[in-house]
């Protein structure tokens, strides 16, 4: 598993060959773990950004040569990891979140007449029992057309009766066992 997440994340790192400001080369990172021979070990981690474990490296002399000799093969992956954290900055695109393919908005299904009947009866619950139909709308989301609708239609069941707000004249629902 392990191993085709980094063979995914190398072929998705080779993707775009245009250098990146901030981009690490396999070469500089080799000649860099060489300075090991001159008692200094983690420079090449620090070059492809792991400060942490480039310290570590440095206070234990390449985690007593062990971590230095296993780095040998493990800088490819170092410098294609570093890459594409670089790329992602720039990019917007962010590995192991989830978003490696194209997202494609997912229509949102609309709520049965029941569902919706609810939705405004409890924002009228909100409004002391009376709703106006652009509070309906601001309640559920819905379009104007649809909670018209569905407030027609409580008022046809006798759910709801209809009248004017006295100071402003817009049309209220009043539900009457609120």
């Amino acid at each position: 598993m392990v191993g085709n997440m980094n063979r995914s994340r190398r072929a998705i790192a080779t993707k775009n060959p245009k250098p990146v400001s901030g981009q690490t080369s396999v070469g500089t990172s080799y000649l860099l773990w060489l300075v090991c021979l001159f008692g200094v070990s983690g420079v090449h981690r620090f070059y492809n950004g792991k400060v942490g474990t480039g310290i570590l490296w440095l206070i234990t002399w390449g985690w007593f040569g062990f971590g230095q000799f296993i780095d040998l093969f493990l800088i490819p992956e170092m410098v294609d990891e570093h890459n594409l954290k670089r790329r992602s900055l720039l990019s917007g695109y962010y590995p192991g979140v989830g978003n490696t393919q194209p997202v494609a908005a997912v229509p949102k299904a609309e709520p049965t007449n029941g569902e919706m009947m609810m939705q405004l009866v409890q924002a009228a619950n909100k409004y002391g029992g009376k709703l106006s139909v652009t509070q309906g709308v601001m309640a559920t989301g819905l379009e104007f057309d649809k909670v018209e609708e569905v407030l027609s239609q409580m008022l046809k069941s006798g759910y709801v009766s209809i009248g004017n707000d006295p100071n402003s004249g817009v049309v209220i629902y009043d539900f009457h066992e609120l």
